[in-house]
């Protein structure tokens, strides 16, 4: 998830101070409980605009970090076998393991179904409405057509890769474009390189 927010010139330090107080408390009004929020930054450019981000996304800026991650614990009592079934068949379905399915659930949404981005994603695999509508999916909150659209997706981006599957995973979490523009590399992005390293760990756990 990315979150950018710009700031057009101030002269009076104070008045600055009080905007970007602001414009952080918009922000993190966003991250909502039952989701993670990022580290946010600022830098003030040549024009004297101050920009905010929680995806210091430019090597050839300099960004100060004005307030640091907090996680948000997943709600509690979820039941991890839940959906074991449907994970289990669409895994036969899209020739994928069904470890690696069910730790991106459990990464994305924690097994919650009506589970809802500061983005909007959707549902269990966490669908964007466009990628869903792509995929062919008329109901991300259903669980069986979710999990269905996430996996097509995940065998598609796997395809892409020729089989990486860290470059899936931040494709899955940054989008496409963050991993072209970064010559095939994850993203240098703190969230993406946190979640591919979540995702392993799940997979790891779930394949033992």
């Amino acid at each position: 998830m990315v979150m950018n927010l710009n700031i057009f010139p101030v002269k009076s330090g104070k008045t600055l101070f009080l905007l970007t107080l602001a414009a952080v408390s918009m922000i993190t009004a966003f991250m909502t409980a039952g989701t993670v929020s990022a580290d946010i930054y600022k830098n003030i450019d040549k024009d004297g605009v101050l920009h905010l981000t929680n995806v210091p996304s430019d090597p050839n800026v300099k960004y100060v970090m004005i307030m640091r991650e907090k996680r948000v614990l997943f709600q509690p009592n979820l039941d991890v076998n839940k959906y074991d079934d449907i994970i289990n068949r669409t895994a036969n379905k899209f020739g994928l393991d069904s470890a690696l399915i069910k730790a991106i659930i459990k990464a994305e949404s924690n097994f919650n179904h009506n589970a809802v981005s500061p983005v909007g994603a959707q549902g269990l695999m966490q669908l964007m409405p466009k990628t869903a509508y792509a995929l062919s999916v008329d109901d991300s909150f259903h669980p069986e057509k979710n999990i269905e659209g996430g996996a097509r997706y995940l065998r598609y981006l796997l395809k892409t890769y020729r089989g990486d599957l860290s470059l899936a995973l931040a494709a899955y979490n940054a989008g496409e474009k963050a991993v072209a523009k970064y010559h095939y590399n994850i993203p240098p992005y703190r969230e993406t390189q946190n979640y591919v390293r979540r995702v392993l760990s799940f997979y790891k756990s779930y394949s033992n």
